[in-house]
């Protein structure tokens, strides 16, 4: 078994976990098996790698500027990072005993993800690896809620066979909606907001019409200049940096803005913001330049009629102010719901602004694909709610291992919490 442990770390850490290899190997892969020349092996293979990177760089951008935002918003509203109860385990220790067994879930999980899709209709190979990392974990918390002295068996194969199931067929659910957002069945959604964006995708055909999509919205001339998604994205994320500011305090902000004026901080975090989208934006066409042709190998060879799974940017590009809609809506959402928990005692909660931006975002594209600007208010708005009401039900749930997992989980962590722990109590 320590052998096991010792691969699969090794894989996690070197393929699962740099997920810019992982698509780099499949494009190699993939190029191989079509018998294309050295040459068009290495271009194709180095420029995935390239774009993957390139994402990653301007999505780092986003990150940080939202790690800075998030302090602000709660000083904004007063709001305290809770702390681990007496009794868990916290998730910094927890990650520091069950990391090996999150790699061998992650490693055995995907072989089923492959064999699944190879012998059934599901033809989708997930390849959004720090998620895989994240949901392999989550499942090994569920088991150890119940199970507090599981065996070795039972921690990693539950997890890696729901892991490998989910991985299978959550892609599969999002597919007839990635073919009205993508114009082509080339490739799938692979991320953990996927509930939420099926349901933004489904109640906005009902609510709203796809003709009056946000791409169409007429802005007058004068502000002509918010059609550009990087200017649009800087000037409204900076506009709600600079209200947080406000409200959060000069005292406060300017601690974190050094010797900066603290409103120009603000801004200058908002422009980050938009900067950081082009990037990632740029990164994005990239990946689909090259993934999608180098992927006909293992689609042909491999696994028959495969298709990739990928992150959730992938589908920015095709409805940019969908995004922005998507997170505001998100975002005032969960606000709403935090201040009405609070009021009532039922649960102290903070904005998770990575996951309200990035599956909010792309709540707001599904919904603008079945629903327009109506479907893409809807999909963020039913984001932010799932993302508030999860971490007030799951936090709770997770209270003995790593209760910060539901703090920066996305949708689908809490889905597979609340259907499996109270499946596994059965047995208990």
């Amino acid at each position: 078994m320590n052998v096991l442990l010792t691969v699969a770390q090794w894989l996690a850490d070197n393929l699962f976990g740099q997920p810019a290899i992982l698509l780099g190997l499949v494009a190699l892969v993939g190029l191989i098996a079509q018998g294309k020349s050295f040459n068009d092996i290495v271009l194709g293979t180095v420029k995935t790698i390239a774009g993957f990177l390139i994402l990653v760089t301007g999505s780092n951008v986003l990150v940080a500027a939202l790690n800075n935002f998030q302090p602000i918003i709660q000083q904004a509203f007063g709001i305290t990072t809770p702390t681990t109860a007496g009794g868990a385990m916290g998730l910094d220790q927890f990650m520091a005993t069950y990391s090996g067994q999150a790699a061998l879930v992650m490693t055995v999980g995907f072989l089923i993800n492959v064999i699944l899709a190879r012998v059934t209709r599901a033809k989708y190979i997930y390849l959004t690896g720090h998620l895989m990392f994240w949901v392999a974990l989550t499942m090994i918390a569920v088991v150890k809620e119940v199970f507090p002295n599981a065996s070795m068996a039972l921690t990693v194969l539950f997890p890696a066979v729901v892991c490998g199931v989910y991985w299978t067929l959550q892609p599969a659910l999002m597919q007839p909606y990635m073919r009205r957002i993508m114009g082509n069945d080339n490739v799938a959604y692979g991320h953990t907001s996927a509930f939420g964006s099926w349901v933004g995708a489904v109640v906005g055909g009902r609510i709203g019409n796809p003709e009056h999509s946000t791409e169409k919205v007429t802005i007058p001339n004068t502000i002509s200049f918010m059609k550009d998604v990087t200017v649009s994205t800087s000037l409204t994320i900076g506009l709600v940096a600079v209200i947080a500011a406000l409200f959060a305090g000069r005292e406060f902000v300017s601690e974190m803005a050094g010797g900066m004026n603290y409103i120009i901080y603000a801004l200058l975090e908002g422009l980050k913001f938009g900067a950081g989208t082009a990037v990632l934006l740029q990164g994005v066409r990239m990946i689909l330049a090259e993934i999608v042709p180098a992927f006909r190998g293992i689609a042909t060879k491999i696994v028959p009629n495969a298709k990739p799974a990928l992150d959730c940017p992938i589908i920015f590009p095709y409805a940019p102010m969908a995004v922005i809609i998507g997170f505001l809506s998100a975002f005032v959402t969960f606000i709403v719901l935090m201040l009405i928990f609070g009021a009532t005692g039922w649960a102290v909660i903070i904005p998770p602004m990575i996951a309200l931006f990035f599956p909010g975002g792309a709540a707001g594209v599904f919904g603008n694909s079945t629903g327009g600007v109506r479907g893409a208010i809807f999909g963020g708005a039913f984001m932010g709610f799932l993302l508030a009401v999860g971490q007030a039900i799951c936090a709770k749930m997770l209270g003995t291992t790593a209760p910060e997992l539901a703090i920066m989980a996305d949708p689908d962590w809490y889905i597979l919490v609340l259907i499996f722990k109270p499946l596994l109590k059965l047995f208990a």
